[in-house]
């Protein structure tokens, strides 16, 4: 069997990993570079603080945040080393610290089906300023140990790089041919998976379909220190788009930002920026002593309710797509990868594809 992936982003590139393994099974991943969201996300995996009422993709996003442990012991078993994903843990922070309290109860009763959450303890200042002496603003944090940072750019090289996988990196269409079988750039395909996040409707409306996904604008900004003392450091999530993320290697990612209305645009806008990093500056100190810096955009694709959703495509037999992962992508996007390899093989699902229906946002315009 020959399979096509289109988008080489953690959705495509996990595909990619676990159709591989697969013997008889030839996979061809498709990707021009541009605008990928996986490689400009911030990288931190800790849903179950969410209060969003949507319970399916709170289900999505936890048992993602659950898949990583999967992704790690398959890819153990390949003999290949993670240097992408660390329980690191995480601080919240809010303005109104009483709403700590709340997340508080909040987690522990997630945590009886989340048992991947960790310990869960409320901290002060007082408490944490000898081991952690870049932080400030704020009395009080909620601590999670099982919060994760994820380096999404290793991570999408480390999937591409396991198994015999060919990779073209190439702007496509996709044709369907008068025998009703689907051609890439000239290669005929048994089955496809459309991976292409924000760019999901440039590939169907040629087809005839509506394609309810918007592309949404996401800027970072790396610090690096040539001493690399914030390694033990866990995520800071304060309110807003400020997260800090410090790495193994001495980088500290902080952001990233939601910018509407900016189309497919991937210039980078460092005043943006600078708003982020004044309220960053606020709990982490450090970061006015980076030796240098560096800017990461990218485009993430919502939907008009902002659900993701996944499966085949309407009247478009072994096609199957994904998209509106949103800024949850790195948390939800290996699991929701796992469901499409999952759909091709024919083997049982871990989520319900009626939860998130492929069919209310790709439908087929009447001709």
């Amino acid at each position: 069997m020959k399979i096509a992936i289109i988008g080489g982003g953690i959705v495509g590139s996990t595909a990619a990993y676990y159709l591989a393994k697969e013997k008889e099974i030839s996979v061809f991943l498709f990707d021009d570079e541009k605008g990928q969201a996986t490689k400009a996300a911030a990288g931190i995996i800790s849903p179950w603080f969410s209060k969003r009422r949507n319970k399916a993709w709170y289900k999505m996003a936890r048992l993602g945040a659950d898949f990583y442990q999967k992704l790690l012991q398959d890819l153990e078993n390949d003999r290949i080393k993670n240097d992408f994903y660390e329980q690191s843990g995480v601080f919240l922070f809010k303005k109104k610290e009483e709403k700590l309290g709340e997340l508080f109860e909040l987690a522990n009763i997630r945590k009886q089906e989340a048992p991947l959450i960790g310990e869960i303890t409320l901290k002060s200042f007082d408490d944490l300023k000898e081991d952690y002496p870049y932080l400030s603003g704020f009395k009080k944090t909620l601590f999670a140990s099982g919060g994760a940072r994820v380096d999404g750019g290793k991570l999408v090289k480390t999937l591409q790089n396991t198994h015999k996988i060919t990779i073209i990196h190439q702007k496509v269409s996709l044709e369907i041919t008068e025998n009703q079988q689907y051609m890439i750039n000239g290669i005929v395909f048994d089955k496809v998976i459309l991976a292409s996040g924000a760019w999901l409707p440039s590939i169907l409306e040629p087809l005839g379909y509506q394609v309810d996904v918007r592309p949404q604008k996401g800027q970072l900004r790396d610090y690096y220190f040539s001493k690399n003392i914030f390694n033990h450091y866990p995520v800071l999530m304060p309110e807003g788009e400020a997260d800090i993320i410090p790495f193994p290697d001495g980088k500290v990612s902080v952001g990233a930002s939601h910018e509407n209305d900016m189309g497919y645009d991937l210039s980078e806008d460092k005043s943006i920026l600078d708003t982020i990093e004044k309220e960053a500056l606020t709990y982490f100190t450090a970061l006015n002593q980076a030796d240098k810096t560096e800017i990461r955009v990218g485009t993430r694709a919502y939907t008009s309710d902002f659900s993701p959703f996944f499966g085949q495509v309407p009247q478009l037999p072994n096609v199957f797509a994904a998209s509106g992962l949103g800024s949850s992508g790195l948390t939800t996007g290996p699991l929701i990868a796992y469901q499409l390899v999952q759909l091709i093989l024919e083997k049982t699902l871990d989520l319900e594809p009626i939860d998130y229906p492929i069919e209310k946002y790709i439908q087929k315009q009447k001709e």
